[in-house]
C-alpha cells in the first residue's frame, strides 16, 4: 500500500507530477476521423544520445558517407529508408520524414534542453519541456490518470529538459521507469527471457503497511492540509495540494490498471518486443486509449551500452537499436489504427541531434546538427512523403531547412494547438508554446 505521510508525499510528488490530468473525452466512434474540431493526443518517441539519420530515414548508399546498411523502397514510390525499418517501410504513407533538420547544439545536454523546450540552455527561465506545454491545453480536470507520462525517460543529460519549468509541479510528468543514471547494459539487455518490468514510479512505499494504518495517515494528512491552506490559497500552494490529492485519487482508482501491461495477451507483449522500448509503446497505446493527452516513450541508453550515441561500432548498434524501433513503433501505429485512434494520435520521433555523415577512425559517428532528421506520423500530418533535402554527402540541407521551433509548432498544430500561444513566466514574460512556424506542407488540411 502506499503511505500518505507528508515526507513520502512530498517524494513521490515531486519526482513523478501525479497530479497532471487528462480530459475524459467520450468514447471514439468510427467517424473519428472526421471530426476535426476535437483535441488530439500525443506520443513522443525520443530517441536518447541522438540517431544516425544516415542509417535510418535519409540514408546516402551511393556515397562513402553512406555506410554498411542497405536502402529498401517503402510502400511510398520515391521514399526511401534503412533495411532495418522494413515494418516501418510498409507504413510510409503513414510518416512525414523531415530531413532539413538544423540546428545548433551539439553538445548532448544542450542539444536535449534545445529539442524538448525549444529554447536555448542559459538564463534565469527555466522553460517546461514540450510535453508539459502541450498536456497543459490538452487536458482537462476529472481523469485518475495523468496528463502526461514519460516512460523510461533517461534525463542525466539535463534534467531540466525534462522538467515543466515555470509551468510548476502540475504539468511535471509521470515517470514509469525512469533511469536517471548512467548505466550501461549488456547488448542483449533488451532481449531478456520474460518481459521488462515497467511500472509508475513512485508508488511503492519502502514497507507494507496495513489498510487501517493507511486510512489513519491519510485522515491526519488531510486534516493538517485543511489547516495549512487556511489563509495559503496562493497559486503555487494550491498546486502542491492538487499534486496530493490527485495522486491519492489515483492510487484509490481502477484508472491505475493502465499501467500493468500484464492485463495483455502474451502474442501481444510479444509483437512489440520483450524489451523496455517495446513494451513501452504498448503502455502507450494503453494510456492513449484511455485519453492521456501526451505519452512519450524512450529508446536510448539502456538498450546496449551507450544506446544512439554511436560514436564507436556505429552499426551493428544503429542495427540493434533500429529493430527494436521498427518493431515497438510500427505495432504502435498498427493498434491505434485498428483501434480508430491513429487519426488523433500524432507521433513524433527525434532525438537532440544526428551523427556526422563522415565514418570516424572507430568506425562510430559523432554528434552532429547541421543536417540531420526527425519523423511525423499519424494524426494530423500528411503522410507520405519526405520534406527537405540534405546534399549527396550528407552534410548540409539544401531545401526545407528546418529549426527547432518549426517541428515544435508544427505539432503542436497536429494536435489542435495554437503554437503561438503564450504562457506566463514567474517574471512576467510571455512565451509561445513554440518559437517557429509549422511546416504546412506536412500538415493535413
Amino acid at each position: 500500500m502506499f503511505k500518505v505521510d507528508r515526507r513520502s508525499f512530498l517524494q513521490y510528488t515531486a519526482a513523478s507530477g501525479l497530479a497532471s490530468t487528462c480530459s475524459w473525452f467520450p468514447s471514439f466512434a468510427d467517424d473519428l476521423a472526421v471530426q476535426p474540431n476535437r483535441k488530439r493526443q500525443c506520443i513522443l518517441l525520443w530517441m536518447s544520445g541522438g540517431a544516425s539519420q544516415l542509417d535510418t530515414f535519409d540514408m546516402k548508399p551511393d556515397h562513402a558517407n553512406g555506410g554498411e546498411f542497405k536502402e529498401i523502397d517503402t510502400n511510398v514510390e520515391g521514399v526511401r529508408m534503412s533495411e532495418h525499418l522494413p515494418e516501418l517501410a510498409k507504413m510510409a504513407d503513414q510518416l512525414a520524414i523531415v530531413r532539413g533538420m538544423s540546428t545548433k547544439e551539439g553538445d548532448h545536454g544542450r542539444g536535449t534542453y534545445l529539442m524538448r523546450t525549444g529554447q536555448r540552455p542559459g538564463g534565469l527561465v527555466a522553460f517546461p519541456t514540450i510535453g508539459s506545454s502541450l498536456s497543459k491545453e490538452l487536458g482537462a480536470g476529472g481523469s485518475d490518470l495523468p496528463n502526461f507520462v514519460s516512460i523510461a525517460p533517461y534525463q542525466q543529460f539535463n534534467p531540466g529538459a525534462f522538467s515543466p519549468g515555470f509551468l510548476g509541479p502540475k504539468y511535471a510528468a509521470a515517470t514509469v521507469g525512469a533511469l536517471n543514471d548512467y548505466r550501461p547494459m549488456p547488448e542483449d539487455a533488451e532481449q531478456p527471457e520474460g518481459f521488462a518490468e515497467l511500472g509508475l514510479d513512485n508508488l511503492q512505499p519502502p514497507t507494507p503497511i496495513s489498510d487501517v494504518r493507511e486510512q489513519r495517515r491519510l485522515r491526519t494528512w488531510r486534516s493538517l492540509q485543511k489547516n495549512f491552506l487556511r489563509g495559503r490559497e496562493s497559486g503555487a500552494t494550491l498546486a502542491h495540494d492538487t499534486v496530493y490529492q490527485r495522486a491519492i485519487r489515483m492510487l484509490d482508482s481502477t484508472a491505475i490498471s493502465a499501467f500493468d501491461l500484464t492485463q495483455e495477451s502474451e502474442s501481444v507483449r510479444e509483437a512489440y518486443g520483450r524489451g523496455r522500448f517495446g513494451q513501452g509503446c504498448l503502455m502507450a497505446r494503453r494510456l492513449i486509449e484511455r485519453d492521456v493527452p501526451f505519452v512519450e516513450v524512450k529508446l536510448g541508453f539502456d538498450a546496449g551500452g551507450a544506446g544512439w550515441d554511436t560514436h564507436q561500432n556505429n552499426f551493428p548498434a544503429v542495427q540493434n537499436l533500429s529493430q527494436r524501433l521498427d518493431r515497438g513503433w510500427a505495432m504502435l501505429m498498427k493498434e491505434l489504427k485498428d483501434r480508430g485512434r491513429l487519426e488523433t494520435t500524432t507521433i513524433l520521433w527525434m532525438s537532440e541531434f544526428g551523427r556526422t555523415p563522415t565514418i570516424n577512425g572507430n568506425a562510430g559517428r559523432d554528434h552532429f546538427p547541421a543536417a540531420w532528421t526527425c519523423v511525423f506520423a499519424g494524426g494530423g500530418i500528411a503522410g507520405g512523403q519526405a520534406y527537405g533535402k540534405t546534399s549527396d554527402d550528407g552534410m548540409s540541407v539544401e531545401d526545407g531547412k528546418t529549426d527547432v521551433g518549426d517541428v515544435l509548432a508544427t505539432l503542436a498544430a497536429a494536435v489542435g494547438i495554437d503554437p503561438d500561444h503564450e504562457n506566463i513566466s514567474p517574471i512576467g514574460r510571455p512565451f509561445k508554446i513554440a518559437e517557429g512556424s509549422p511546416i504546412q506542407s506536412i500538415l493535413r488540411s
